[in-house]
Parts: C-alpha cells; structure tokens; sequence
C-alpha cells in the first residue's frame, strides 16, 4: 500500500542506517583512543577491574622507587666500607713498617703521624657516607624497606610450627650471626624437617645446611624449595616469628630438628594450628664502619712508635678488623642483591599486569581498521537505501495525471 502518511520502506532504511551511525562512531572512537573499553560506558565490568589493576600498577612503582632509593643507601654504605678497606691496607703496611727493629725513635714518630692521618680518614668516610638523610655506614643503623605493595603477605593459617617471637626482627641479617642469640647454631649445622601422617606409615624429611653468609630470608628460600612446596616457610618482621605450615594433604604432623641448638629457628616446638599474616617489609642492616663502632673501636687509640711490640699488636687487631670489616660487607653486599632480585620480580611484575590491562581494554587496530572500512561502505550504502525509500511516495502523483 502507498502513502504519504507512513513510509514502512524508509522507516526500516532509517533504523538500520543509525544502527550503522551508532557502530561507526564506536569503532572510530576505538581507533582515536586505541580502547575498546575507554569508560564505564563501555563495559562497566571490564572498565573496574582495569582500574584496580592501573592503580595495582601505580603501587607497584612506589615500591620500586622505595627500593631504588634502598639499594642506593646500600651501595653507598658498600662503598664507604670499600675506602674503609683500603684505608686498613695502608695501616697494616704502616704497622708492619714499624716493626723493624733498625728504626730510630723518630722514624717510629713519622709512622705514628702517618698512621694517625690515615686511621683520621675513617670516621670522615663513615659520616659523610649518608642518602637521601640514610647512613647504614655509622652506628646500628637499619632501613626497613617496602618490598610489596600489598598490605602483607596474604594470612595464611594451617597445621604446621611456629617459632617463638624475637625481641628484635633481623629480616636480612645474616642467620648464624644475628639470630644465635648466645645458642649454639652454627654455619654447617643441619636443620632437618620431618613431615608424618598419624593415619599413615611414611615420612618425608628434607634438610637444610646452615652457612656463614645465610640470611633470614635465604634461609626461608631454602625450606621451600628443598620441601618442593611441601612445606611453606615464612618469616614475620613484625613478630619475629618463624612460621612453617604444612603443605601437602599426605602429610598432618611436622616436626624441626638440627646438629645444633636451633630453638629460634622452631626446633623441639610442637606442631599445630599456625596463622601468620606474613610481611611485606625487607630490613637492611647497617654496620659501623667509624672508630667508635666495634669493628675499628680497638685501633682508635693504636699506637705503632711505642715498641716492636706494639707495632706488632697493631698489625694483629687490623688483620682482625679487615676480616670482620669484610664479613659486614659480605652481609650487605647479600641485602644489595635480595633488593635487586625483589626489584628485578617487581618489574616483571608490572609489565605482566599492564599486558594484562591491555588484554582486557585496549582494541585490535587492525581488526577495527577493517571494520571501519566495512561500515563506511554500509552507511553509504544506508544512506542511499533511505533516499530511495523516500522517493516511494511520490508514485502516487502519476495517479492523479
């Protein structure tokens, strides 16, 4: 039926020419922003998940930043020790050239000066080794370093052994020394985990040997990959505690023993229900590389023009602090290189969470170039529908001639 009141035809042309308005506009807009999600407009759903993850990626970046700002303090404090170091050479060679029995009482003065000028150069090196207001060179200096952007490790709570609580969290510090507490744990001791069923025969034993340089954190490492994920380790800064839950369904009972005396390691404590919050906080350790600290206090007032003698009791007490100098230097020098693996993860990290960002809301530009081209085509053809369309009704003129 013909009529100038409605126009089916045009209507139908109308509605699909807009429905092809409305695809082209998003898909021009994809290709400006490079979104297919720009706004919750777009996909609600999608859009608040991106942005969690965004403001994920932001955090993440904070904490790189704290840790860059860490690792700087260290290095400083690594390389204050290293001048420290050579500092000691030159008076172990002036203590030992005092030694000679030929020199007269004047050349034993020049030595003295000599020695006395360099030894001076230490606590100028320690104090001025400071960043960003940080001096992990002079004093009992520590930084506590934020190592994650979540609030803690996520709580987990089990069947396993929980040390008791230390006075003072040593996160990085090196095991044997920092946590012995006067026991007699030792580099070369065996800490052997014994996992049991009470419902069936069988146990599982894994064991981890002590070392001089092992740190907390080393030593958390270290269980979880001799148990193959049997057993989850982990330490507390907060608390000081160490925590083992027991991973494996096989398996209800655990049980820590060593060679030595391991008590604050969890030795002899009884299993059963664990719960641990975990940390998210990575404490660096400083030395005292001045003449009051304890590893230089005994050359502060060394005097090598006294005697043979006493050039020789120099040389002794500078042999023992380069090598205690050097063991400092060891334990941040492992600090340095746990904060640049903690880092090197954080970066991977983000850059997997923007992949993943981008999987969620950024568009396919070659697939939305295709489309745009299709949908050109469609509105020009649209358009041409709808004037055609439109033209219908005036049929009914050539009625009236």
């Amino acid at each position: 039926m013909l009529s100038v009141n409605s126009n089916f035809g045009a209507s139908v042309a109308l509605q699909s020419l807009n429905s092809t308005n409305k695809e082209l506009n998003q898909v021009q807009n994809r290709i400006s922003t490079g979104y297919k999600v720009a706004s919750a407009r777009d996909n609600g759903a999608v859009y608040a998940i991106a942005e969690g993850q965004r403001a994920r990626v932001s955090s993440v970046a904070a904490v790189k930043d704290g840790i860059d700002r860490a690792s700087s303090t260290v290095d400083v404090a690594l390389a204050a020790g290293k001048s420290v170091g050579e500092i000691l050479q030159k008076l172990k060679a002036k203590a030992v050239a005092a030694q000679a029995d030929d020199l007269t009482n004047d050349q034993r003065a020049a030595l003295q000066v000599d020695f006395q000028n360099l030894r001076s150069q230490i606590d100028t090196i320690a104090n001025a080794a400071q960043f960003n207001g940080a001096n992990l060179a002079l004093g009992s200096a520590s930084l506590n370093v934020l190592i994650s952007d979540l609030g803690g490790s996520t709580a987990a709570t089990g069947v396993g052994v929980q040390s008791a609580a230390m006075a003072i969290p040593v996160s990085g510090s090196a095991l044997v020394v920092d946590l012995d507490g006067g026991s007699a744990m030792a580099s070369g001791d065996l800490v052997t985990f014994d996992l049991t069923s009470s419902t069936a025969a069988g146990t599982f034993s894994v064991a981890v040997e002590l070392t001089g340089t092992m740190t907390v954190d080393q030593f958390v490492e270290a269980v979880n990959a001799a148990s193959g994920g049997k057993i989850s380790a982990s330490y507390d800064d907060t608390t000081g505690e160490f925590s083992y839950l027991i991973n494996d369904v096989a398996y209800d009972e655990l049980a820590i023993s060593s060679g030595g005396d391991a008590t604050v390691l969890g030795e002899g404590v009884a299993f059963g229900p664990v719960s641990t919050a975990g940390s998210n906080t990575f404490q660096v350790t400083g030395f005292d590389f001045s003449l009051t600290g304890s590893i230089l206090s005994p050359l502060a007032s060394t005097d090598i023009s006294a005697s043979t003698a006493a050039a020789t009791t120099a040389s002794n007490a500078i042999d023992t602090a380069i090598n205690s100098l050097n063991q400092a230097l060891a334990t941040m020098g492992s600090q340095a290189a746990a904060l640049d693996i903690q880092n090197g993860f954080l970066s991977t990290l983000s850059d997997t969470i923007e992949q993943g960002i981008g999987n969620l809301v950024d568009a396919d530009l070659a697939k939305e170039s295709a489309r745009l081209q299709s949908l050109q085509i469609k509105q020009q053809l649209g358009a041409q529908a709808l004037s055609i369309a439109n033209q219908t009704p005036s049929l009914i003129l050539s009625f009236f001639r």
